[in-house]
């Protein structure tokens, strides 16, 4: 995906962080939910993220562009992919940047990026049963057309209501975008029209829906936001605590929505783990950082004070704001 030049010196500036050792990293093998590290080394671009409820402790990821219609099953307690999906019956895949996975145990995948910015008259998005016995294999798949009803826009955001199985996008722009709400059903007989239903304040990158289906997590390169759902008349309540990451692309809930998992595109790249500010009564504790913000390797606060340095850096030098305040 293509990148502004803040977000290039923004990473530069995450170099520059003087972070202990465990605050770059965030993970550590066989901690599964606490975080991990994609071992396969055809995993890139690694740019949407959603948990398995039908296999637990396995996320779903696919690279970005350029690696054909595959998606990769990942064990979290290792890192190691234990099974990659080909597509079959969709075209040829050109910019995927997300995957949900909605009620039934299907995948939906997302091939909603546009590096143009609103070149491309219409999108993409596949939707498969999640396969029940983890192998290589090849599936058939769903294709629909998708429009947006104010003419075309890059997006990098899909997620489907756990309940009622209504798909939604969100729109990336520098100054904040839009929820977008997908029919009821989508359709493979003509374009399905996505129109705009709420303010978003944030560069999305991603967007995840709480396993119960009543918050909603919105990540962005430095930063986040989680609103109540509501139906879709979201309200924000407060900014999520995202790690520093180098090309933050990526977010999901754990199965049990204890957690939120940030993903980030690279090579041998990590996913983190971060408290969900809206876990469920039963899963709160005490993480071993002191706080709900802190990851599981107790380098939340250090997360927090590079985060802060980078996002002054940026903004000084470049005057972008990434967050808007609502």
């Amino acid at each position: 995906m293509r990148r502004s030049f803040a977000v290039l010196a923004g990473v530069l500036l995450t170099g520059a962080c003087a972070l202990p050792a465990s605050a770059a990293d965030g993970t550590a093998e066989g901690r599964g939910d606490q975080g991990f590290t994609l071992k396969d080394p055809r995993i890139t671009e690694s740019s949407g993220l959603a948990a398995s409820r039908l296999h637990p402790g396995v996320y779903w990821t696919h690279n970005d562009s350029d690696d054909g219609p595959y998606l990769y099953a990942v064990d979290s307690a290792t890192g190691k992919t234990v099974a990659r999906i080909t597509l079959r019956g969709i075209g040829s895949p050109r910019d995927v940047e997300a995957i949900s996975i909605g009620p039934h145990n299907e995948i939906y995948v997302g091939d909603i990026g546009d590096n143009f910015g609103g070149r491309w008259p219409y999108v993409w998005i596949y939707r498969l049963p999640e396969p029940k016995k983890l192998t290589d294999q090849t599936v058939t798949a769903t294709q629909y057309v998708v429009k947006y009803s104010d003419g075309p826009r890059d997006a990098e955001s899909l997620l489907v209501h756990p309940r009622t199985g209504r798909v939604y996008i969100i729109d990336k722009k520098e100054d904040g975008g839009h929820l977008y709400e997908g029919p009821a059903t989508l359709s493979t007989s003509g374009a399905n029209v996505f129109r705009p239903l709420a303010a978003v304040d944030l560069w999305a990158t991603d967007a995840a829906f709480s396993p119960d289906g009543r918050h909603l997590a919105v990540r962005g390169y430095f930063g986040g936001i989680h609103y109540d759902w509501n139906g879709g008349r979201i309200e924000r309540k407060g900014r999520l605590d995202v790690p520093l990451q180098g090309q933050g692309e990526s977010v999901s809930y754990s199965a049990d929505g204890s957690k939120l998992m940030y993903g980030s595109e690279g090579a041998d790249s990590a996913v983190q783990a971060v408290d969900a500010p809206d876990r469920p009564a039963a899963a709160k504790s005490p993480s071993r950082g002191g706080g709900s913000g802190a990851t599981a390797d107790g380098s939340g606060t250090g997360l927090k004070v590079g985060a802060v340095i980078v996002a002054v850096g940026v903004a000084a030098l470049f005057g972008l704001r990434r967050l808007r305040r609502g």
